[in-house]
């Protein structure tokens, strides 16, 4: 197969791109939340669970610690406990204890509006700072999580497994006022056609602009 031309690829992304807005108009977050702490907290749970597990969980969690001073305080085993039905617990709770209290003694127990500041945050990595950031302040970023990058992947818009290249090569593919919606469009996508393993491909509205069926 010859090698791809920045100019048709551009070109395919902009039909995905009117694609997935006719698929997805309201595309969104699925985290629930009411402030930008909870988001913060919900994303740190979120990592390698599912976003079902996190909402199923936080509510009660946030009733009894619903900003970072309260968390702050918390005991771990009284953490644990509300949140064990998500993976990873423990160590989770460990994290948005670490968090709280780090919030509390360095912003004034308000999340910061700073990419590398949460970046220090326990728990906190690249894909969950841009989470953050672009839901609770708007900030344009490309989140790049497992169907993110498998998307990228098959639809040729990257040939990388490294989360960070893929975020870079979609940015520069999708206008930057498009890219919170490009991320949260491909996750629905990904969760409920392009699975991991059997793949919709029979149903998929992108099919015409997917090079790699299949794959």
């Amino acid at each position: 197969m010859p090698r791809e031309s920045q100019k048709s690829k551009l070109a395919r992304a902009n039909a995905v791109l009117e694609q997935l807005h006719r698929g997805y108009p309201d595309a969104k977050i699925e985290l629930e939340y009411t402030a930008p702490f909870e988001l913060l907290i919900a994303t740190i749970l979120s990592a390698q669970a599912t976003d079902v597990s996190v909402n199923a969980a936080t509510p009660a969690l946030f009733e009894v610690y619903p900003n970072a001073t309260a968390l702050s305080k918390a005991k771990l085993e009284e953490v644990e406990a509300l949140i064990k039905t998500i993976g990873l617990f423990r160590n989770k709770a460990k994290n948005i204890i670490a968090t709280a209290q780090i919030l509390v003694a360095k912003y004034n127990s308000e999340m910061p509006n700073d990419f590398d500041a949460l970046l220090t945050l326990p728990g906190v990595g690249r894909k969950t700072a841009t989470v953050v950031l672009s839901n609770a302040f708007g900030r344009p970023g490309i989140a790049v999580d497992t169907h993110v990058g498998r998307l990228a992947r098959r639809l040729g818009f990257s040939a990388s497994e490294n989360p960070d290249v893929v975020e870079t090569d979609l940015e520069k593919l999708f206008p930057k006022d498009q890219w919170i919606f490009v991320h949260h469009a491909l996750i629905l996508h990904g969760r409920r056609v392009c699975d991991s393993r059997k793949p919709k491909c029979e149903t998929c509205t992108l099919l015409e602009r997917c090079p790699q069926v299949g794959v």
